[in-house]
């Protein structure tokens, strides 16, 4: 298969995986600060139990030990401000800001990625804008709170995409894995004092909150975290972002069958969801006539500078 090709369907895999963070975070009942804490711990202690990622670690200089680290305090601002908007509003909402990165990428990722800005992208991306703004008059508004939440995460994720696209090919994914989770739970940990809190900031989960945590943990971020890395070195950040756009649906749908959230929305909701699925359709339909020379698709830096 075709490395572009196989790139695509890894991350259409990581984000039908990613599709159930949005349900587990709703049905786990602790705060977003200590939810996302554990997330983070969790992952990082078991990828330190694997040779190969010390052995990465030790190949590592520091200054990119540090360029990791740095994009781990993005991620972890991007779970906490995530999950903060869902338990301000609820899954399928939480979900659906996310749609906002590739309004923001569109900007960002040139600049960062040092590659020509494309003015497709920023139309693409705010594309989506007209469905985000269905989407926020289809909830109650009680819900608004956890709409701007939603927002500010998904600045966060396009700040931490565009930034891991530029420094992919320089780390083994598990190993970059373990210093973007790791430092986000460093930093988690120092900023608790700080954050509003009720009680203690990191309590013990119970048997039924363990076990969910378990299951987001390993298989809605270890292993989609790892495989995006691995796609992200033959697909551009938007692009990536674009397909994540996805994401939405299969919480929505989730969201429908396991929480019942199709009574708390009306139809400008769903409206919106299709605005932002026709940018999704959009983007590839837009890109492809730029496949015309294999420099483009190749994993080489002349074909790094033009994304898909």
């Amino acid at each position: 298969m075709h490395a572009l090709s196989q790139a695509r369907l890894q991350i259409h895999f990581c984000v039908l995986l990613w599709g159930f963070t949005a349900i587990l975070g709703k049905l786990i009942t602790l705060p977003a600060l200590p939810l996302v804490w554990w997330r983070m711990l969790l992952v990082a202690i078991a990828l330190l139990a694997l040779p190969k990622v010390w052995r990465g670690l030790r190949a590592m200089g520091w200054r990119l030990r540090l360029a990791y680290a740095g994009i781990g305090a993005l991620v972890s601002l991007h779970w906490l401000t995530f999950y903060a908007a869902i338990k301000l509003s609820n899954a399928s909402v939480g979900a659906t800001c996310i749609a906002l990165g590739p309004v923001f990428l569109s900007l960002i990722e040139p600049w960062i990625a040092r590659r020509r800005f494309d003015p497709r992208e920023l139309l693409i991306g705010a594309a989506v804008v007209p469905g985000v703004l269905l989407v926020v008059g289809g909830v109650p508004a009680g819900m608004r709170a956890g709409i701007a939440m939603g927002a500010l995460s998904a600045l966060l994720v396009a700040l931490f995409g565009a930034f891991n696209k530029r420094l992919v090919e320089h780390g083994d994914p598990l190993t970059v894995t373990f210093l973007e989770l790791g430092t986000g739970t460093i930093l988690l940990t120092a900023l608790a004092p700080l954050l509003p809190h009720a009680g203690a900031a990191f309590v013990l989960p119970g048997a039924h909150d363990a076990l969910l945590l378990l299951a987001l943990s390993f298989g809605c971020t270890l292993l989609p975290f790892a495989l995006a890395l691995v796609a992200l070195r033959h697909l551009s950040a938007f692009g990536t972002q674009m397909v994540t756009n996805l994401e939405p649906v299969y919480a929505i749908v989730l969201a429908m069958l396991l929480l019942g959230e199709q009574r708390q929305l009306d139809l400008r909701f769903y409206l919106g969801v299709v605005v932002i699925l026709a940018a999704v359709f959009a983007h590839p339909l837009l890109h492809r006539p730029r496949a015309a020379t294999p420099a483009e698709w190749s994993g080489t830096p002349e074909g790094r500078q033009i994304t898909d």
